[in-house]
C-alpha cells in the first residue's frame, strides 16, 4: 500500500488495519492528538467526496491501494487568519482612498483594489470554512457581535450594491459604499482575526 499525506510518502506499517477505513481511523486518531484534521481524500487516484466516503470504508486494502490525504493543522488555520489579517488591515485603509481615485481618473488602481477585496473576501471565506473543522477558532468568530454567517449576511447585501454600482459606474455610490460600508466592516474582521 502506498500512503501519501500532503504530497509526501509516508512508510507506514500495517498493524490490524485490512480496509481503507482501518487505515482512516487509525490516522484520524492521530490527526486529533496532534490537532489536525483530513480535509481530502484520494483513493487509487480518485478523489473521494463526502458522499461517496462510505462506499469506500470497507474497501479491503491491496498492494496497490494507493491513499492520499491532504490534512490541515489548528496552527496552519490561525496561520492562515493571521496572513489575512495584513490582507485585512491594508485593504481598509486602502478602500478609504477608492474616491479618491476614482475621481482622479486612476480606474487602473481603482480596478486593482477591487480585485484585492474580492480575492480577500473569498480567501476569508475559505479560511473560515476550515475553522469550522476546529470548534475552538470558529467560535470565537463573532463580527460586530455576529455569527460569521450572520455577518455575511448582512455584508453580501453591500457588497451586492457595490458590484451593481461597479457595473453601471456609479462611481459616487461606489465610493461611499467602499469608504461607508465596506471598510468598516473589513476593520471589525481585523479585530475579530485579532481574537483568535
Amino acid at each position: 500500500m502506498e500512503f501519501y499525506v500532503n504530497n509526501e510518502k509516508l512508510d507506514i506499517v500495517l498493524e490490524t488495519e485490512k480496509t481503507v477505513g482501518d487505515v482512516l481511523k487509525s490516522f484520524e486518531e492521530e490527526c486529533a492528538k496532534n490537532d489536525a484534521t483530513t480535509i481530502n481524500i484520494t483513493l487509487d487516484g480518485k478523489n473521494i467526496s463526502a458522499q461517496e466516503f462510505d462506499s469506500i470504508f470497507n474497501q479491503p486494502l491491496k498492494d496497490d491501494t494507493k491513499l492520499e490525504l491532504v490534512i490541515i493543522t489548528k496552527a496552519e488555520v490561525k496561520n492562515a487568519f493571521e496572513e489575512e489579517k495584513k490582507d485585512c488591515l491594508a485593504l481598509s485603509k486602502d478602500l478609504l482612498e477608492l474616491p479618491v481615485k476614482l475621481q482622479g481618473g486612476k480606474d487602473k488602481e481603482a480596478t486593482t483594489l477591487i480585485a484585492r477585496l474580492a480575492d480577500f473576501i473569498e480567501n476569508f471565506c475559505h479560511v473560515t470554512t476550515l475553522s469550522a473543522l476546529f470548534p475552538e477558532i470558529y467560535k470565537k468568530l463573532n463580527i460586530d457581535g455576529k455569527s460569521v454567517n450572520d455577518f455575511f449576511q448582512d455584508f453580501s447585501q453591500i457588497l451586492n450594491d457595490f458590484e451593481q454600482a461597479i457595473a453601471s459606474k456609479d462611481t459616487v455610490l461606489m465610493g461611499d459604499l467602499a469608504e461607508y460600508e465596506i471598510s468598516p466592516r473589513l476593520q471589525s474582521i481585523c479585530t475579530t482575526i485579532e481574537g483568535i
